[in-house]
């Protein structure tokens, strides 16, 4: 368990926390959510004690330890991989080191008798003697192979050391579990062996992540970070996000009866217990959830931007044809004999290992790289728009306003009051649309790149990653914009919910060729997996 009590955060005039009372319970998984800049990493560093709050405290049970899982992916280059992940449970590696080396002593004496005698009772109380095979399961289940376990971390690379360092942090059942963003750079198979891992975890775990099917799976609590406050709510994300939206939609019809508030609120809540899984996280969260009132449930104070994508055109049947496309880029072959049709109401998730070869085919599909062979033609009937992972060309050296630089990418010359309307609707509000294009954030520029798209009424959408830099609130509204989208789109994103969802259909560039499936994200997994 960890309490925390009055606790308050500035850095210079911004207040980041104010009298946070907060205590997380063993048995649960807190998913910590809010507005990107809002405060959470900083929230898992005063948690951590990396950092101190200003005022107020955090405290833990007698005994009790935490773990973090640690961003520094260099930290541990000269040290052997399953040793790494032993180093998660400080205590008990001072153990093994300190008895190793009075083993290792060449004139043993009597005291050093005595303190190893000591030391191995620590150590049987650790579970030292299951340190090692503990490591090794943790790290064959993110997908880490027995061979690399005694190799050292500089040999590993960047996604495998990340893997090391999650498996440091689940080492040794921790009273407390502290996850920033765990399934970054991870594969489908280690995020699912994680989601397994954590619903069978007995004690305390808070995390932070956009991945919202990863946190609709595990969390069995959402912490809202929001104005400085944080508010602990049951159940998991979506259900979090449907509550907010129920709860102001209850706010605005402040006329109806309350019996028929509460008789609505039953409905969605008995709808949210019976799609529980069996697993033991979602029966938790079940009994829980059956005990909300009407009270409990809170309009979020939360903006969501306003995604929509409007045709100008129909569609015609005949949309894109590619045949026998190859490309090879500084001696690699990323794309080899790649052929597909492209049909009306595709809405295709772009797959596969190599993120390279994904922007390879949208850069040649949009004219921007050509193909070392093979064609592909576009049908009269179509207008593309396309979103690239890296946007930077756009904004660099942009001495533009929003409002001007918007202006750019408006088919007809739109007046100010109108674009100023239409960045509002992307959370660009009042003297923000003056804002130079070249300062903005990550999740800013996004936001304009949307915009733009929006703008230019295509009925064919080409995405690259386009939840990269976002918060939760934007992802959700980019998913339910393509969701709604009248028009076919190719779209790539490692984001599960995102892409089962939205697809109806699944193309997986793999070094043999292209697997092509018409059927949902869920559905190709169960194939492959089989």
């Amino acid at each position: 368990m960890i309490t925390v009590s009055n606790v308050g955060l500035r850095f210079g005039d911004r207040k980041l926390f104010e009298d946070v009372n907060i205590k997380f319970t063993p048995g649960n998984c807190y998913g910590l959510i809010g507005a990107n800049g809002a405060g959470k990493s900083t929230f898992l560093k005063i948690l951590s004690g990396d950092l101190e709050p200003q005022q107020g405290n955090v405290s833990m049970g007698p005994g009790e330890r935490l773990a973090v899982l640690k961003q520094n992916h260099f930290e541990y280059e000269d040290t052997e991989v399953i040793q790494v992940v032993i180093m998660g449970h400080a205590r008990l590696y001072e153990v093994m080191q300190e008895k190793d080396a009075i083993y290792m002593k060449a004139d043993f004496t009597d005291e050093d008798g005595m303190r190893a005698a000591e030391l191995e009772g620590e150590f049987a109380e650790l579970n030292g003697w299951e340190a090692e095979p503990e490591a090794a399961i943790l790290l064959k289940g993110l997908g880490i192979p027995e061979e690399l376990h005694n190799k050292k971390m500089a040999e590993l690379d960047g996604g495998d050391k990340v893997k090391v360092l999650l498996a440091q942090a689940l080492f040794g059942q921790p009273d407390v579990l502290l996850l920033d963003e765990p399934t970054n750079h991870l594969d489908i198979k280690a995020i699912q062996w994680l989601e397994e891992f954590l619903i069978n975890f007995e004690n305390t775990v808070i995390v932070v992540s956009h991945d919202r099917h990863f946190l609709n799976k595990v969390c069995t609590h959402i912490a809202d970070l929001d104005f400085g406050k944080i508010q602990l709510y049951v159940g998991n994300y979506d259900f979090w996000y449907e509550s907010s939206q129920l709860a102001q939609k209850l706010t605005a019809e402040s006329n109806k009866k309350k019996e028929e508030k509460i008789k609505e609120l039953q409905a969605f809540v008995a709808r949210f217990s019976a799609n529980a899984s069996k697993s033991k996280q979602a029966t938790s969260r079940k009994k829980l959830l059956e005990k909300i009132t009407l009270d409990d449930i809170k309009p979020s104070s939360r903006r969501y931007p306003y995604v929509h994508f409007t045709p100008d055109r129909e569609i015609g049947n005949d949309l894109l044809r590619v045949e026998g496309l190859s490309k090879t880029i500084d001696g690699e072959k990323v794309l080899n004999n790649i052929s597909f049709t492209m049909n009306k109401d595709d809405k295709i998730a772009l797959l596969g290992a190599n993120d390279n070869a994904k922007t390879v085919l949208f850069k040649i599909l949009m004219g921007e790289m050509e193909a070392d062979e093979g064609t592909f033609k576009w049908g009269i009937t179509t207008s593309q728009s396309y979103f690239p992972k890296d946007n930077s060309e756009f904004f660099e050296n942009s001495d533009l306003t929003l409002v001007e630089w918007l202006r750019q990418f408006s088919p007809q010359d739109e007046s100010e009051s109108f674009l100023r309307g239409f960045l509002g609707r992307m959370l660009f509000s009042g003297e923000e649309v003056m804002k130079k294009a070249s300062v903005l954030s990550g999740g800013e520029k996004v936001r304009c790149m949307l915009s733009k798209m929006m703008l230019s009424g295509a009925n064919v959408l080409l995405l690259d990653e386009p939840t990269n830099h976002l918060d939760l609130e934007s992802i959700t509204a980019v998913n339910n914009g393509m969701i709604n989208f009248k028009g076919s789109m190719i779209f790539t994103s490692h984001d599960h919910q995102f892409i089962q969802t939205i697809a109806n259909r699944i193309i997986e560039i793999t070094p043999d060729g292209l697997i092509d499936k018409q059927m949902t994200y869920d559905e190709y997994l169960e194939t492959v997996k089989n």
